[in-house]
């Protein structure tokens, strides 16, 4: 009886722990999606002289890419990708956690977010209103 108390003692303590630490692992996803829309924005502004906006990524994998070729959702799902705030100077590319995901239980940056303004890229992240800046401790690799 001893034993199993201990058992569950330490598993109250480390599941937590391991939970936070897949977390913050599934980020990386969608660092990687926030990353590949950027790159596929500079590629239409050097086509068509502004930024696309959030009509030009696709719904589904199974869709002909028109626009961007990215998808509004990360490839496992956990995060959906929104573009908002484009012009010819600038955009804000967002990913944010989907409700029913474990990513939605990731309270310290439930979404992530990227900012082209001038030239000048900022970072940001949390659970409500995004504050941008020039880093951010959700982007620390």
């Amino acid at each position: 009886m001893i034993a199993v108390v201990i058992v569950a003692l330490l598993a109250s303590i480390a599941l937590p722990s391991f939970m936070d630490s897949i977390r913050k692992s599934r980020r990386s996803e969608a660092f990687a999606a926030l990353s590949a829309v950027q790159q596929a924005q500079e590629r239409w502004r050097g086509n068509h002289g502004s930024y696309a906006g959030n009509g030009q990524l696709t719904a589904s994998p199974s869709a002909a890419p028109p626009g961007l070729g990215q998808l509004a959702t990360t490839k496992s799902g956990y995060y959906g990708i929104a573009i908002a705030d484009e012009s010819a100077t600038g955009y804000t590319v967002t990913a944010s956690a989907k409700d029913g995901t474990s990513q939605a239980s990731d309270t310290a940056c439930r979404q992530l977010g990227v900012r082209m303004a001038g030239g000048n890229l900022s970072y940001a992240g949390g659970s409500g209103d995004l504050a941008y800046s020039p880093t951010h401790p959700c982007w620390a690799k």
